[in-house]
């Protein structure tokens, strides 16, 4: 725990960490940021974080240029993104390019040298040591790159990217000075493209949080080291920065989760100690009853076993705060060496450290108590005769136990009742907290009953034993007769096999929730491939006409670099083209004139089909038939490429699923195809027009975005045929159609179907060929690869994992229970049982202690965790991996078994006599 509490710690930045890796030496760095106006203001550690108490966009607002900003008396140094490519065989991949003077004095503590020197001509370049790996190059060769072709002399760390990314580092202004000395038979290549650029500012004086505010008001972010150092008070930040934030924290349930992780661990640990404190006690039985016959009272005698969990308390905890403390800075070490930046420094924190080591010795103390009552009970006269007779039955422990358990059914109950009793998802949210917490609490109170009563099953066990094997009946007998080691042995695995079956189910129902709800952008290995790319903005504001891409070009390059590649289609939407979109014109002109065309089509949801949804925007009932389904759950308002015009052939293509004759007549009568029942009412639906240039108002309850405005509406006959996954399509819609509602028609993307996903090879040529096509208007394509299929992994992972710990407590609670029935096995022996006998005995007590804890254990953490998941909505339903909960049941008690008769010598050692013997 002290380790997992570490690292937690060490995965946060400090101030110190902060000023240092972003800024190095220099005062701040100023950067642009867009504000939707002047009366936003930064936080002053995490500078794109927002506050502000007016979220409206100011249309009279235009943000400042960064350097405009910048006061005088600074030397400035600059850094900016560049769109770069590299030849990666036939193929020029997409790499990170930074222009920078990383070598520069001011820049020290945010950029490190690794291994070369620094680039001494404009022919040379440092390199991130994730490029070097990602190309197959070695220092002193060449890579070409968009920018030129340049030779990599050094690698160089950075210290907000981890070194396996691939990143190029160029001098402001190198790429443009055209191509080394040695290439310089052919054109200059063009200079690369800035992205944004950042100003650092080199200098004795601060950047105070005053010059901070006023570049807030002009559009200009400002980390400045004299404010992420000494940050100013909340009433500094002015009333601007008194409102909302624009990042969100982290879930309740995320420290539920952590707290209950932390219970059943010390929980576990608490047992285990308490059997090996029983199993110790009991040997002390003749010394302490020797003390007792000198006068010594009960409270003295508590107090000698009680020294033993003090002594050995300390020790352990003590021991394993320096393990955690050792390990944590181990990993942390380990990768900050490895260029990982997950880790920003080594954060060991004093206080939950302290309160870690704490609540474990407060676990020892506890564990050692019940033995140290018991042994002082014990009558003197029998601890001198060296009688073991069987444990007083005790009834105190049997009805704490019934009334805990009763105590956590109410507790579940109680929680599920108020999540379910929640009609309104507003109210429902509300609750969470006080859900969880019951929730949370009759989990833990189900494991602390269960291990109250894990007594009363042992003797229920131990009584019906009669026809077991003999090794079997002697060890269930030997368990109910020794409950002080047995009950703490099986709670450990109950603790353990509860932990590991509520993870289960924990991530199956997430697992089975991301399939759900994965957003399908096409069907399996399908890319959709615009065929024109949009040009910036004019001068004057106006939009460009697109870039028009020939598809039989896109089609000849991807056969010319794939093998994957099944069929294409061209799919044919409204033409959205010289649309202005400034809002001050949109009332001047019509939506659509000859030349132009700002019109976005989708289908109106009739009245009484909409999704219900509550004041707040939450889904009312996600099982609601209307809320499911394409384009669903949310009133989603689609993109121009939502509906597509075409034929049958479009169909099957897009949706996966033969068209219905249904579906072929009213495609073929001028109609259309709709993906979903909801969007269709008496046989029609509503293809509506709406004016991209008129944003509709805002959602007032959820300030949402509610699409744009109305233009025109026409009905049009539809048949349903839902796709085979949620596909982004509200349908198909023919020709004829698409003339009535004034729809604008041209080939706006490519279709590829792929026979495979691709690998990173044939994504890398697809990049290559489609880079030289699109230049630097189109990134990486996107291919659908459909939801993880790979998720079994983690449930396998989580059984091994409990599998483990499970199996760890076994052992030694079995090793104990070995250690402390030494005398029987003497006197098996002395009475002429076979040597073989030991070691099926062992055998059989951990098959008894493992698989008794495993199957409390499992019952323990399913039924929370199912509740868990439906009470407080973490996913549609609950799954219950019953497959690996099956392996988990099997193979540890088992494997168990196994390792203890394995590990069990057949003969005893040979011991001294004792005196009187």
């Amino acid at each position: 725990m002290t380790g997992a509490v570490t690292l937690v710690q060490s995965t946060q930045e400090t101030a110190a960490e902060r000023v240092q890796y972003e800024l190095g030496t220099t005062q701040a760095r100023f950067r642009s940021m867009p504000m939707a106006n002047g009366v936003m203001v930064q936080h002053p550690v995490e500078e794109l974080q927002i506050t502000t108490n007016d979220w409206d966009r100011n249309p009279d607002f235009t943000p400042t240029d960064p350097q405009d900003a910048i006061p005088a008396g600074y030397v400035v140094l600059t850094e900016s993104t560049l769109d770069l490519t590299a030849e990666s065989g036939a193929a020029d991949v997409r790499v990170m390019g930074r222009a920078v003077d990383a070598m520069a004095p001011a820049f020290a503590g945010k950029y490190t040298l690794l291994d070369g020197r620094a680039p001494g001509t404009d022919a040379e370049m440092l390199v991130s040591p994730g490029l070097l790996e990602r190309f197959g190059l070695e220092l002193g060769e060449e890579l070409a790159t968009s920018a030129g072709t340049f030779v990599a002399v050094g690698t160089l760390r950075d210290a907000g990217y981890s070194d396996s990314n691939s990143i190029v580092y160029l001098r402001p202004g190198q790429g443009s000075v055209g191509a080394p000395a040695h290439a310089t038979t052919g054109p200059a290549p063009p200079a690369p493209a800035i992205n944004a650029t950042m100003y650092y500012l080199v200098g004795s004086e601060p950047v105070t949080w005053s010059q901070v505010l006023a570049a807030n008001a002009v559009g200009v972010t400002v980390l400045s080291r004299s404010a992420v150092l000494n940050p100013p008070f909340q009433e500094e930040r002015g009333p601007e920065g008194a409102g909302t934030s624009s990042s969100a924290s982290l879930p309740l349930t995320t420290y539920a989760a952590g707290a209950l992780l932390g219970a059943l661990a010390l929980l576990e640990v608490g047992l285990l100690a308490g059997a090996a404190f029983a199993v110790g006690a009991k040997g002390q039985v003749r010394e302490l009853a020797l003390l007792a016959a000198t006068g010594a009272e009960s409270p003295t005698i508590r107090s000698v076993v009680m020294a033993a969990g003090l002594w050995l308390g300390g020790i352990g905890v003590a021991a394993g705060a320096a393990v955690g403390l050792v390990a944590g800075a181990g990993v942390v070490f380990v990768a900050r060496l490895s260029g990982s930046v997950r880790f920003p420094g080594f954060h060991p924190d004093a206080l939950l450290t302290v309160l870690v080591m704490v609540m474990g010795y407060v676990a020892c103390l506890l564990a050692a108590l019940a033995p140290a009552r018991q042994v002082a009970r014990q009558a003197v006269l029998g601890a001198l005769k060296s009688g073991r007779a069987p444990a007083s039955a005790g009834k105190a422990s049997t009805v704490v136990g019934t009334v805990l358990l009763g105590v956590a059914a109410v507790s579940l109950a109680v929680g599920t009742g108020l999540a379910v009793s929640s009609e309104d998802p507003d109210v429902f949210f509300s609750r969470t907290p006080v859900v969880l917490w019951f929730l949370l609490g009759g989990a833990v109170l189900g494991v602390a009953s269960l291990v109250l009563l894990t007594g009363k099953v042992v003797v229920f066990l131990g009584k019906r034993a009669g026809r077991l094997p003999l090794a079997a009946r002697m060890a269930a007998r030997d368990s109910s007769r020794n409950r002080g080691r047995t009950v703490p042995a099986v709670a450990a695995v109950l603790a353990a096999a509860t932990l590991a079956s509520a993870g289960m189910v924990l991530a199956a129902s997430q697992q089975a929730n991301e399939q759900q709800n994965h957003y399908w952008s096409a069907l399996k290995n399908q890319a959709v491939l615009p065929l024109s790319v949009w040009q910036p903005p004019l001068a004057d504001g106006t939009m460009p006409d697109p870039v028009r891409v020939a598809p039989a070009e896109v089609v000849s390059a991807l056969d010319g670099a794939l093998d994957t590649v099944e069929w294409t289609s061209v799919l044919r939407t409204a033409d959205t083209r010289n649309c202005d979109m400034r809002p001050e014109l949109a009332d001047a002109s019509p939506a659509q004139t000859p030349t132009t065309s700002c019109l976005q089509y989708s289908l109106a949801t009739p009245e009484g089909n909409a999704c219900p949804v509550t004041a707040g925007g939450r889904v009312l009932d996600p099982e609601d038939r209307r809320c499911q389904g394409a384009m669903r759950p949310y009133e989603t308002q689609g993109s121009i490429n939502s509906v597509i015009v075409g034929t049958a052939d479009d169909v099957e293509r897009l949706f996966g699923t033969a068209p219905t004759a249904e579906a072929r007549d009213v495609l073929a009568a001028g109609g259309m195809v709709v993906t979903n029942p909801v969007f269709v009412r008496d046989g029609h639906a509503s293809l509506v027009a709406k004016d991209m240039r008129k944003p509709a108002p805002d959602n007032p309850a959820t300030g949402a975005f509610q699409g744009y405005v109305e233009a025109g509406r026409t009905e049009v006959a539809a048949a349903v045929l839902e796709p085979a996954v949620k596909v982004q399509y509200y349908g198909v819609v023919s020709p004829e159609a698409a003339a009535a509602a004034g729809m604008r028609v041209d080939d706006s993307a490519l279709l590829v179907q792929f026979s495979a996903y691709p690998d990173a090879a044939e994504m890398d040529k697809m990049s290559g060929v489609l880079g030289t096509i699109y230049k630097d208007r189109y990134g990486t394509p996107y291919v659908e690869r459909g939801p993880a299929q790979d998720d079994s992994l983690i449930l396998w992972s989580i059984v091994g994992l409990g599998a483990l710990i499970t199996l760890s407590a076994a052992g030694i609670t079995t090793g104990l229970s070995m250690a402390d029935s030494r005398k029987d096995h003497v006197t098996l022996a002395g009475v002429g049982a076979a040597p073989r006998l030991r070691k099926a005995l062992a055998g059989s007590q951990a098959l008894m202690t493992a698989g008794l804890g495993t199957v409390l254990g499992s019952v323990a953490g399913i039924v929370p965790a199912v509740l868990l998941v439906t009470a407080t909505g973490m996913a549609r339903t609950a799954v219950v991996p019953w497959l690996q909960l099956v392996a988990l049941l099997i193979a540890v008690p088992l494997t168990g078994a196994a390792l203890a008769w394995l590990f069990t010598r057949a003969r005893l050692p040979v011991s001294r006599r004792e005196v009187g013997t």
